[in-house]
């Protein structure tokens, strides 16, 4: 068949699926609801459109949570998958083997996914070897961030190791200014946790502890000393942090109310909402003692088998969409991550995105870029819920022992 052929055979079948395409709907499920992430939902839907294709929020109440997932599943039973839905880590491969994703490696093979992604990253939204999920960002998670005029107030300088922090968080309190802005949620109680994890014990311990979950680094004298110096950080927090959310820590620090928070780089889109400028009215540096090194949470879409061929070419676009440099651009800009797609131009990105993107390209090819166990990258869910549950219980129980949490860590590695 000659190739003038194939293409006018291609072309009248792009004509005979116009039509269609028109009516292409992806249902999408996600919970971006804060002010920059609601914006960057808005630019997936923009463009979405802009093929013609219609955009349905799959909205469920109660955020991110456990409520989606129970909503997911009866609905994927039920054979009413909707075309994506926010899911990352290793869940993606748990849907996976329920043999429900669709294999997207069309896509991925015409828009060259494997030379634009870090094999780190392109491993976890493969199922056997095929992609089944569109990556849509990075986040650091290993950051902290500083307020200066709090910090030129205490007389205090911006830590590079535990040791450091802790001066200047006793610096801070003598200044009267909370040291370090927190809520005590399990997640923000673990972001915490595996950052210190990190600057403690490096990344080859990090991997073995809380990725391979090995039971001799779980139980060892730097486990111990990561516990210290965790629970050393929670009496720099104050009273009123159990329950916080997030976006409340970071608006304590953007008000000079409190001197630091240690949380991913999602804050830094609530200190650009709040028209701060980085390097000048907040500082971003790497979480103590792991400037080397790159905790990543990457957001991704899991793609499910759809029966529709115009949803399904509707589903083939929107992830053709999330990989895009013009989405991945606009999209990163008002969440605070960076692009996950590499080599891409970062003239409008700040001084924090530059660095975050430099350190994820050398971290990938140092073997010290890891994945954050805190949100979902890192360990089956199972494990993940009772790890974070005995991380928590340590910070709120000012009774129970270094000694003790490990044992518990163990046993909570083991569930399944």
């Amino acid at each position: 068949m000659s190739m003038t052929r194939i293409s006018l055979s291609l072309a009248a079948a792009g004509l005979m699926s116009a039509t269609l395409a028109q009516a292409g709907e992806v249902e999408v499920l996600h919970w971006w609801t804060s002010g920059g992430e609601a914006k960057a939902a808005a630019e997936l839907k923009a463009s979405m459109q802009k093929k013609g294709h219609s955009w349905k929020d799959f909205a469920v109440a109660g955020g991110g949570g456990d409520s989606a997932m129970t909503v997911l599943k009866s609905r994927v039973v039920s054979g009413n998958a909707p075309a994506a839905a926010q899911i990352k880590g290793p869940s993606i491969q748990e849907w996976a083997r329920e043999g429900v994703l669709a294999n997207m490696d069309d896509v991925a093979k015409a828009e060259k996914w494997d030379e634009l992604l870090p094999k780190a990253i392109a491993d976890g939204l493969k199922y056997k070897g095929n992609y089944v999920a569109a990556p849509v960002n990075v986040h650091r998670v290993n950051w902290l961030w500083a307020n200066p005029e709090a910090f030129k107030k205490a007389g205090a300088k911006l830590p590079t190791t535990w040791d450091e922090f802790f001066v200047a968080a006793e610096a801070l309190k003598k200044a009267g200014i909370i040291p370090v802005a927190h809520g005590g949620q399990n997640w923000q109680d673990f972001t915490t946790f595996e950052s210190v994890a990190l600057g403690v014990g490096g990344a080859d311990f990090y991997k073995k502890a809380l990725v391979q979950l090995d039971a001799g680094s779980l139980k060892s004298p730097t486990m111990e000393k990561v516990l210290g110096t965790f629970k050393k950080v929670k009496t720099y927090t104050d009273k009123n942090a159990p329950g916080r959310d997030w976006n409340l820590a970071t608006a304590m620090v953007i008000k000079g109310e409190a001197g630091m928070q240690l949380m991913g780089d999602w804050a830094k889109g609530e200190f650009i909402a709040a028209g701060k400028v980085p390097g000048k009215d907040f500082a971003c540096v790497a979480a103590p003692g792991t400037a080397k090194s790159y905790t990543y949470n990457v957001d991704s879409f899991a793609l499910f088998k759809l029966k529709d061929p115009a949803n399904q070419k509707a589903q083939q676009d929107l992830a053709a969409a999330i990989m895009s440099t013009d989405f991945q651009e606009v999209f990163n800009l008002n969440k605070g991550s960076i692009p996950v797609r590499l080599g891409m131009k970062l003239d409008k990105f700040d001084d924090c995105a530059k660095t975050s993107a430099a350190d994820f390209v050398s971290t990938a090819k140092a073997g010290s870029l890891v994945p954050s166990i805190a949100h979902g990258m890192a360990v089956p869910s199972a494990a993940e819920g009772a790890i974070k549950d005995v991380v928590s219980q340590f910070w709120n129980d000012d009774k129970m022992t270094s000694a003790s949490a490990m044992d518990k860590l163990v046993a909570a590695a083991k569930t399944k």
